[in-house]
């Protein structure tokens, strides 16, 4: 069997569950023939079929995330390095970013609250080089992969990755201030109704956040004005039914709240400045 079969075969077996089989099977084989998903479907469709492609589409049929079987998520054009110990980026997450890039100087500090794979951070750094960041969560294999992707973007030198834990009494007290946040915490409710390959597959640790998604709001926010600068912004991600919920959160402790919209015209990051 040659590919371009093989692609037709996984393509019928994933779409029981996936709703991009297609996509999944070509990425797979691109995968397993070591070469880029353009470069395959160009130039390798009568190629014969890599041993191990059988073993991802079994993996990828019980509904394990593409990007954990290639180690490997697009974000803002970059390609990150990702495992089961960390939330793959979502293109959700670029509004965060589009803020940031709008709101941040051109030099001082960033502090990246649940940096999981270092998308947020990295990505703002890479952008604004005169900006140096941290990254702090209470993972260490999460901080293993972020320092990982800083070492292969070339800013390892501007990007500090620490263990800390924002439930803990004092887990700032040396990190002194920042111009800018960016705070990615878990939000979802712990009834929701996820796909498998969310809830059987991503950290439940960066998922879940209480019956109402609040939790680490109610916990992060009061502690953010002694993290920032006079004039130094926040900017944290929200579930898109939450961006009331987390504005009066965010006004009770002296800030005004802006929500921002993905690009699906749905709530998705919330800026706070005092």
């Amino acid at each position: 069997m040659n590919v371009a079969a093989a692609i037709r075969q996984a393509t019928e077996r994933l779409s029981e569950t996936s709703d991009t089989a297609r996509l999944d099977a070509e990425l797979l084989m691109a995968q397993a023939l070591r070469v880029s998903r353009s470069e395959m479907l160009l130039r390798h469709q009568e190629a014969s079929v890599p041993a191990d492609f059988e073993l991802m589409i079994a993996r990828r049929a019980r509904h394990e995330p593409v990007a954990y079987i290639i180690e490997r998520a697009e974000f803002y054009g970059r390609d990150f390095y990702v495992n089961a110990s960390v939330l793959i980026p979502r293109s959700d997450s670029e509004t965060i970013i589009e803020a940031a890039l709008e709101l941040a100087p051109r030099e001082g500090r960033a502090l990246d609250m649940g940096t999981g794979s270092g998308a947020l951070l990295l990505t703002l750094l890479v952008e604004r080089a005169g900006i140096e960041g941290v990254g702090i969560d209470s993972s260490m294999d999460a901080l293993q992969v972020a320092a990982l992707n800083a070492r292969r973007l070339g800013i390892g030198n501007r990007a500090r990755m620490l263990k800390r834990n924002w439930h803990e009494p004092r887990w700032a007290d040396d990190l002194g201030r920042f111009e800018i946040i960016l705070c990615n915490p878990p939000y979802v409710e712990e009834s929701a109704d996820l796909s498998p390959d969310v809830r059987q597959f991503e950290p439940t640790a960066a998922l879940f956040a209480g019956t109402e998604g609040l939790d680490d709001y109610q916990m992060i926010v009061p502690q953010l004005p002694d993290l920032l600068t006079d004039d130094g912004v926040a900017i944290l991600e929200i579930g898109y039914q939450q961006g009331e919920n987390v504005s009066e959160i965010s006004r009770s402790a002296g800030f005004e709240a802006e929500v921002r919209l993905d690009l699906g015209g749905r709530s998705r990051g919330l800026i706070l400045k005092r």
